[in-house]
């Protein structure tokens, strides 16, 4: 279990003094390996996120975002006692600081120092920080505190690693399918002859990702579920079906497909366009709705922020030629 603490990697930052030494390794493999680690001793299993070169990020519905830091085990005793020492013999950061951290951390009693004699039972834990830097990343600036296995942080810590915030980190590590709708007609469309369009029902299902604390046997899967396509026909001289533009999921898929003998019916999703887009084409807006909820340890759970993920693709508008005899 201590392995997840000891691998290093720099691109994900730590809050305060020391930098990004100890971090576990990072990067997201959102083509589904089963596991990958990132930071805070978090355990990422991305193996039913969505997958593909069109795989794209949520965006929140709301102004919520992931925590921008938090707190989560770091170091064993050991561990820490190999990151600090260097960084006191180095003498770098004055004789009396050096000293106030000695006296701190014990670190003169071979036995007990940096809590040697509780090693197995607890954990020294840390700051994370997103490594995107977003506002709020410098507000996590406890220093090291240790906890007890099965204890709480001490009071006043906030965002240390609980169920929720896993859940929150596993929102941000979703990927979703792109949202290039499928049209027919196909390669044009007419004025005033309804198009219809409808997504891949195989590619448009639910997806989740699970994090994980192993060294506290946590954790918390965020699942993403699509459950509308909002149209945009690229010009106000446009109407929608249905008129709202919102196409809902019906029996896991969303629109349907055209098929022989449908041209005398109204499209349930798709647009009619009034006018040619001339010798350009109309910018169509798809944009899929996910509603995001979660499951964790203990049975935790809930809901957070729909997310939305969309693409333009360009629709080429002709006019009905009529002959005259």
């Amino acid at each position: 279990m201590a392995l997840v603490l000891a691998v290093a990697g720099p691109a994900q930052a730590e809050k305060g003094f020391g930098g990004t030494d100890g971090q576990p390794a990072t990067g997201a493999d959102v083509n589904g390996d089963t596991v990958s680690v990132t930071a805070g001793g978090v355990v990422f299993d991305h193996s039913k996120n969505g997958s593909g070169k069109s795989t794209g990020t949520l965006t929140s519905s709301t102004n919520w975002s992931p925590p921008p830091c938090w707190y989560a085990p770091k170091y064993t005793p050991e561990q820490l006692q190999k990151y600090l020492e260097p960084i006191w013999n180095a003498e770098s950061t004055g004789y009396q600081w050096d000293a106030e951290q000695r006296e701190k951390y014990n670190a003169k009693d071979p036995e007990k120092g940096f809590n040697k004699d509780k090693t197995g039972k607890g954990y020294w834990w840390g700051s994370y920080v997103d490594e995107s830097y977003p506002p709020g990343w410098d507000s996590c600036e406890a220093d090291y505190f240790w906890v007890d296995l099965g204890d709480p942080p001490p009071p006043g810590i906030e965002n240390a690693i609980t169920p929720e915030i896993l859940a929150e980190l596993a929102y941000a590590e979703i990927r979703v399918p792109g949202t290039e709708v499928t049209l027919a007609p196909a390669n044009a469309t007419k004025v005033n002859l309804p198009t219809w369009s409808w997504l891949d029902a195989a590619e448009f299902k639910p997806v989740s990702v699970t994090a994980s604390v192993p060294v506290l046997q946590l954790d918390a899967t965020a699942t993403a579920t699509p459950v509308s396509l909002q149209i945009e026909p690229g010009t106000a001289d446009a109407v929608t079906y249905p008129a709202s533009g919102v196409c809902e999921i019906n029996n896991g898929r969303i629109g349907e497909p055209y098929a022989k003998g449908k041209a005398d019916r109204t499209p349930p999703c798709g647009v009619k366009y009034l006018r040619s887009s001339g010798d350009g084409t109309f910018p169509l807006q798809a944009t899929i709705t996910w509603e995001i909820n979660w499951t964790g340890t203990g049975g935790a759970g809930g809901d957070l922020p729909d997310g939305t993920f969309g693409a333009t693709q360009n629709v080429v508008v002709q006019e009905i030629q009529a002959i005259n005899r």
